[in-house]
């Protein structure tokens, strides 16, 4: 047998069960909810095999049937996701930046030990700390208890089951996304450059702009795709945080899978999340080709 027929076989026998995997646990799934959200949706749940395109007529536009109608607070909630999902990533862009900065410039004993704190609320169930925090936002909770006691409010302030409720909740949850590919760049970056731009006479700001800006891009990113996909998919935080308040694209989906039934409805909402989630993948490879192409 040949060097290059068994370098062959050898990465089709490493990469054979992964590929299986990925086929039979993603790909089939993920052909089942293309095909349901073309198809009529059962009178009383389920579906039925017909072709039936007015599924995303009722997100987009089109529909004006005896049955499916056109209503735009479907395109509102999907665009309220957007926003509520880039504002978490750019909380935590804020949080996380200068956190990962001065992290980075720890002794490494001490370094590693705050990383681990970083990471460690993975270790707690996301539904126990939710509710927590549901007890510190809440009227009678600890946040407006101290508000009151300072003499800073009157009367409790309504946190919980608001926009700022479930951006609160989704930055919580999902900062730890954000911060290690940041703290894995800016770890990366050249002191000397740095120190060679302040000798220059370039001021801190211009430093920031023109070395460590470029230098931490792909970090920031990396971070804001990976928190910006699951926030914008979520329904367990505006569940508990938003009540029937703020409802997200996340809700809606479930509520058409379990509540409504209407699963081919709740499919065709599940594409326009992958389409939202493509689009930005592809603007991502856009932009780390464009500073490839700068860099020779």
């Amino acid at each position: 047998m040949s060097l290059a027929r068994r370098k062959l076989l050898s990465l089709i026998a490493l990469l054979g069960g992964p590929t299986l995997f990925l086929l039979v646990f993603f790909f089939c799934p993920l052909l089942i909810m293309v095909i349901y959200s073309f198809l009529e949706p059962g009178l009383y749940g389920g579906v039925v095999w017909n072709f039936f395109h007015l599924n995303y007529g009722r997100i987009l536009g089109w529909a004006d049937t005896r049955y499916e109608k056109f209503d735009p607070v479907f395109l509102m909630i999907f665009l309220r996701s957007i926003r509520l999902a880039g504002l978490t990533v750019l909380t935590s862009l804020l949080i996380s930046y200068p956190a990962a900065f001065w992290i980075a410039r720890m002794r490494p004993a001490r370094r590693d030990f705050t990383i681990f704190l970083v990471t460690l609320p993975f270790f707690v169930s996301l539904i126990v700390r939710l509710f927590a925090w549901v007890l510190i936002l809440r009227p009678t909770g600890f946040l407006n208890q101290g508000l009151m006691g300072l003499g800073l409010t009157r009367a409790p302030v309504e946190f919980l089951y608001t926009d700022f409720a479930v951006i609160l909740g989704m930055t919580y949850v999902f900062i730890p996304f954000m911060f290690l590919p940041l703290y894995g760049a800016i770890e990366k970056l050249d002191m000397a450059q740095i120190e060679a731009s302040a000798d220059l006479g370039a001021t801190r700001v211009q430093t920031f702009v023109k070395v460590i800006l470029p230098a931490t891009t792909p970090g920031i990113l990396g971070g804001a795709i990976i928190t910006f996909i699951p926030a914008l998919g979520n329904f367990i935080v505006p569940s508990v945080l938003g009540g029937a308040k703020v409802l997200m694209i996340g809700n809606l989906i479930e509520q058409q899978f379990l509540s409504a039934r209407n699963w081919p409805f709740g499919a065709a909402l599940s594409m326009m999340v992958m389409a939202a989630v493509l689009v930005l993948l592809v603007l991502q490879l856009r932009l780390a080709r464009a500073r490839r192409e700068v860099r020779t």
